[in-house]
């Protein structure tokens, strides 16, 4: 996936409101044209040819390509598709910067406000929904409604989710486990089972070190089954300390294990697996994520933490949204139906990437024509209910991006993992540079 970079300048964002409030005038849904004075039957106009300019963050051109430019091409011939670079040095900030507002962007949830609304760009889909019978409920709930929750202050739609989302599982080493004669892993284990396996795989044979247990540690303090924010939704700290003391404590004792100590930063930890010397990793399921150094290896579902709630944590999905400067906004819309279409998806889902409707019969088939996933333990992906997305923060309370909260639980997560700091006190930290990003936040409006 793409860094997320940050936009520090604020002259030139001075300078991007003023832009995008000049490109704005009088953009709305086109209407249909005045009757004209012959009463008798005409044939039908073609459609006018258009340009739309797409900015989608963490999607590669070729991937775009892949996934959607036939069944679009095929839609919208007198559509031309501008794409626009969304990684790299060019953000979506200096593309508006330099003049150019896309018509469609694709953003994630936790950057939405930095990336979309607070630029300037918000335009609220919900007329479109209207005139086109657009049925909403297509989509699993969690997605439309936890969006909404998150930029909604009277009941606007700003978005609709767009495959993949990632949910959280492990993936383990069949040859290892071969190796060492220890019983593969299985649906529905616990932690402490996992901690166990972990444990007495964890050994030097041969000079080699076999580590137990690894993690992409992000997935499973971000993407947590209790569906907890680090910052609390309706207060200036953080969110239930109690519950974040569970959580890290039952993460951190397997990095106490003699020989699993973690790496010296979250980015090598999250790489390990894909050495050959670990047999257990956590991390989340996703099509991007390349194995192919692997021969022998599968998945199980994620274990759940004793009293949580049985749902498996996610990553939530992109979101592809009409820019309120758009001058295309119907023709933008149609396109974004035809993206998230059956057909689409379906496809979608066969080649990997979870699919963001509702109905069974799009899960039913995840995988089923991808090289890397036919084959595996699918059931793994989906062996517990979705949990929803974390809450916002309520309304009237000071908004900070979700990713400057959760980079310091990660930070804190490594310090005591490397024996830096207890869990206590680590949370003590978080706690008091949350409310300092508030306040951070809370200066620029005075």
């Amino acid at each position: 996936m793409s860094t997320v970079h940050k936009w520090t300048h604020r002259l030139l964002g001075l300078s991007l409101v003023a832009l995008l409030s000049a490109c704005s005038g009088g953009s709305t849904a086109p209407n249909p044209a005045a009757p004209g004075g012959d009463a008798g039957p005409k044939a039908e106009k073609p459609p006018e040819t258009i340009e739309l300019k797409l900015h989608f963050y963490g999607v590669t051109e070729q991937e775009f390509n892949t996934r959607f430019k036939d069944i679009l091409q095929k839609k919208f011939p007198h559509i031309t598709f501008v794409w626009l670079p969304a990684s790299g040095p060019q953000t979506l900030q200096e593309t508006i910067a330099q003049g150019t507002v896309p018509d469609i962007v694709r953003v994630i949830s936790s950057t939405v406000h930095t990336n979309y609304l607070n630029l300037g760009l918000g335009y609220d889909m919900n007329e479109l929904v209207r005139a086109n019978n657009y049925d909403l409920s297509r989509f699993n709930p969690i997605f439309v409604k936890g969006f909404m929750d998150l930029t909604s202050q009277n009941g606007e739609l700003y978005g609709l989710p767009v495959s993949p989302f990632f949910s959280r599982v492990l993936y383990y080493n069949k040859d290892l486990f071969d190796k060492f004669g220890q019983p593969y892993l299985r649906d529905g284990m616990n932690w402490d089972q996992i901690y166990d396996v972990a444990r007495s795989m964890t050994r030097t044979e041969a000079g080699v070190e076999y580590r137990g247990f690894s993690a992409n540690v992000s997935t499973f303090l971000t993407y947590n089954e209790y569906s907890l924010s680090t910052l609390d939704p309706a207060k200036d700290e953080l969110s239930h300390f109690d519950t974040w003391q569970r959580i890290l404590n039952n993460y951190m004792r397997f990095y106490q294990i003699p020989n699993n100590a973690i790496r010296p930063n979250l980015t090598e930890e999250g790489a390990m697996f894909q050495k050959g010397t670990v047999a257990i990793h956590a991390d989340i399921y996703s099509p991007y994520l390349d194995l192919s150094m692997l021969k022998n290896w599968d998945m199980v579902s994620t274990p759940i933490i004793d009293g949580a709630p049985k749902k498996i944590g996610i990553f939530p999905p992109g979101y592809l949204m009409i820019t309120k400067q758009s001058k295309h906004k119907e023709e933008a819309f149609r396109v974004i139906m035809e993206m998230l279409s059956d057909e689409a998806q379906m496809r979608d889902s066969r080649n990997g990437f979870l699919p963001t409707l509702a109905k069974k019969e799009f899960l039913d088939v995840l995988g089923q024509d991808s090289a890397v996933y036919k084959g595996k333990n699918m059931n793994a992906v989906r062996y517990y209910e979705f949990a929803p997305l974390r809450p916002s923060r309520n309304k009237g309370m000071t908004v900070i991006e979700t990713n400057t909260a959760d980079a310091l639980m990660r930070e804190a997560f490594l310090n005591t993992a490397q024996g830096k700091d207890d869990v206590n006190t680590a949370l003590r930290k978080v706690d008091e540079m949350l409310r300092k990003e508030v306040e951070k936040e809370k200066s620029k409006t005075k």
